[in-house]
């Protein structure tokens, strides 16, 4: 067998003479009619700059960030190299690269990098940011240096509500300028990018919080729950389901109703995964945000004692983040304050179910480039091996924003799977996305197929921490009415009021086709030819979800906080850290290095089904019960948007949960080697 260094060290010795050529060619040699030809770059136009959303001009001073994209040297050897390390068929399964052997081989050269900063300088534009790879450039100008350097004019759209500034003309550049670039991004649509966390708040053990909705829509939800006839019952929570009834109108033949839990502590968790004696020492797991939190490690010192767990070691996190003073754009992504409770979800949830794993947190300067940044920080200094990544766009093509974006993030990705780091993503909280877009989409980034995308379930543990029920998330409320001191339901169960649920689908990206690690696990049905999402799934259902606790920031410019307090906290932002803590958990069981995990995990689901809990239908109907608002609610669990459950793969909790006591499972193929 050839070694994994020799084989490499011949594959980049072609490529460095390839790429030298085609240096010299695009830079060097350029005719001074090739030269005055202009380059039209048509995928710097997202979808929604249409003239059906022209909202107007854009201000000539406004700041805009862009991103130019560099071409890979070698992007089918890249994606080739992708497939081969994470397909256990392959000769090469988990030969993963390290990431100089990477950048050597695929990423652009350093003589095309500086050749382009230098023309963007020129162009009177800022740069802001670039990785060690040498993929791409973050920069920032106003709208009339923008229009100027790339011959284009920008101008604002009505987008969801949302006014953003895009091109309403193709951008284009001289041949000599465009070489070497894959494509342009001068659009506001990536500050779109949004945490895929539903909060539960209030003190634990009541139920006097503000409710549960995804940040963006808390108004919007707060007036559509508050229904005049509604009224209040007391309903505190549980520790642990069953532990407390309350008496409702008939619902679904029963009087009583058990009510939400009060967030389930780590040691739940840990009983809930089946961890056992397995804590995921010797990993590191990486947490991809915008921002940083100010108290991230005082507040998980004050939940460790509050919740009887250890606190971190010494060296056993480490922040990454980009420096406060460059944080940018708060407003348009959200402000730090919106990012902070995901970052503390993230990292809490990691440490609970894998207590020893190490933690890399890396904070992007913002929601859209910055993010870019903070995930080619992990990829091109190794410093993890797992990454948890907690956020995405509205549904695609819309959210997903231009196609310069969308290959921009794969070709992270590829290289993320040729240095065997497993990317997770959440798959979103709105379901199939249809009440945000009017079609039917799944969220990108987990809609890529090189990522594994985490959908979501609603967990019922009992007073000993079994399982009573393991349902797909999807939530439905109806309002509990009372008329002649009699309880009654306005509307039929379960409700027309849809309160979060896992996104998934198939991809509407046209070469988003169906991977080859699908092909048999998906029903056609369900993926229509596509990369269908999500892949496996974890705890996400807010009604069910986890205790977490934090100083929130008071002062969205000093980054001054308050008193630290406990809330409750859901959404597939607590799936995608979860699963990120079983893969280090299993790779810690087995000593193998996941890596892209999709075609493994398909793989193992045929041959070891026992390595994965199927979430089916119940098949009678799981309720509970919760008040806010000043209502009282019936909650209706496993009643996701278009997406339902079903036994085998679903798009809405993919393959299902994983089930680290079959950890050996996802050895098995390499130590047959």
């Amino acid at each position: 067998m050839i070694t994994n260094s020799s084989r490499h060290r011949a594959f980049r010795t072609a490529v460095a003479i390839t790429a030298a050529v085609a240096t010299v060619a695009g830079l060097g040699l350029a005719s001074s009619a090739s030269a005055a030809t202009s380059v039209p770059f048509s995928s710097a136009v997202p979808t929604w700059a249409k003239k059906a959303n022209l909202a107007g001009t854009a201000s000539k001073t406004t700041i805009v960030e862009g991103q130019l994209y560099l071409a890979l040297r070698d992007r089918a050897g890249a994606k080739a190299l992708a497939a081969a390390v994470s397909d256990p068929r392959s000769p090469s399964y988990r030969q993963y690269v390290t990431p100089q052997q990477w950048i050597d081989s695929y990423a652009p050269t350093q003589t095309v990098f500086d050749a382009k900063v230098k023309a963007l300088k020129a162009k009177k534009l800022t740069i802001t940011g670039s990785p060690k790879s040498r993929q791409y450039i973050v920069f920032r100008g106003s709208v009339t240096a923008i229009n100027k350097a790339f011959n284009t004019t920008l101008a604002t759209y009505r987008v969801d509500g949302e006014k953003l500034l895009a091109p309403s003309t193709t951008p284009t550049l001289s041949a000599t300028e465009a070489s070497g670039i894959a494509g342009l991004s001068l659009d506001q649509g990536r500050l779109r990018t949004r945490p895929s966390s539903v909060n539960r708040t209030g003190a634990a053990g009541t139920e006097t919080g503000a409710g549960i909705a995804p940040t963006e829509t808390l108004s919007s939800l707060r007036e559509t729950l508050a229904t005049p006839k509604a009224v209040t019952v007391t309903t505190p929570c549980s520790s642990y389901i069953g532990q407390r009834y309350v008496k409702f109108p008939k619902t679904y033949g029963k009087t009583g109703v058990a009510t939400a839990n009060c967030g389930y502590s780590p040691k739940q968790i840990r009983r809930a995964y089946g961890t056992g004696s397995a804590d995921g020492a010797g990993q590191t797991v990486a947490i991809i945000d915008a921002y940083a939190s100010p108290t991230i490690k005082t507040d998980v010192a004050s939940y460790a004692k509050k919740t009887g767990e250890a606190a971190f070691t010494s060296g056993q996190y480490t922040d990454y983040s980009a420096p406060k003073a460059s944080f940018s754009d708060k407003t348009a992504c959200g402000l730090p304050s919106g990012w902070q409770g995901e970052q503390t979800l993230d990292v809490l949830a990691v440490h609970a179910l894998a207590p020893k794993a190490n933690i890399a947190y890396a904070g992007g300067f913002n929601c859209a480039g910055g993010l870019d940044l903070a995930l080619s920080k992990v990829l091109d200094r190794g410093l993890a091996t797992i990454v948890s990544n907690s956020y995405g766009t509205v549904g695609e093509p819309t959210g997903a924003g231009s196609t310069a974006y969308i290959n921009g993030e794969v070709n992270l990705q590829l290289q993320a799977a040729g240095q065997g780091i497993g990317l997770y993503f959440s798959s979103g909280d709105d379901g199939d996305e249809k009440a945000n877009l009017t079609y039917t989409a799944p969220d990108f980034p987990a809609s890529s197929p090189w990522v594994t995308a985490v959908g979501g379930t609603s967990i019922g543990l009992s007073k000993t921490g079994s399982r009573i029920f393991s349902v797909g998330w999807g939530n439905r409320l109806n309002a509990v009415s009372k008329k002649n001191g009699t309880l009654y339901y306005k509307k039929k169960l379960p409700g027309t009021l849809f309160a979060g649920g896992a996104g998934g689908g198939p991809s509407r990206i046209a070469s988003f086709t169906q991977p080859s690690y699908q092909a048999s696990s998906v029903p056609s049905s369900v993926a229509h030819g596509q990369r269908t999402s999500p892949d496996v799934a974890g705890l996400a259902d807010p009604f069910t979800g986890f205790l977490i606790g934090y100083r929130s920031i008071t002062n969205e410019r000093t980054l001054s906080t308050g008193a630290f307090e406990m809330s409750v906290s859901g959404g597939t932002s607590l799936a995608a850290p979860l699963v990120a803590a079983q893969m280090a958990i299993i790779q810690q069981l087995t000593g193998v290095q996941i890596g892209f995990a999709n075609p493994t995990l398909y793989s193992v689901a045929k041959t070891t089904p026992a390595a994965f809990r199927d979430i089916a239908p119940r098949g009678r109907a799981t309720t509970l019960a919760y008040s806010s608002w000043n209502a009282t609610y019936a909650i209706t669990l496993d009643k996701d948007t278009s997406l339902v459950t079903r036994k085998g793969y679903d798009a809405v909790t993919g393959l299902g949960e994983l089930n680290v006591a079959s950890a050996a499972a996802f050895a098995a193929t390499a130590a047959a080697r």
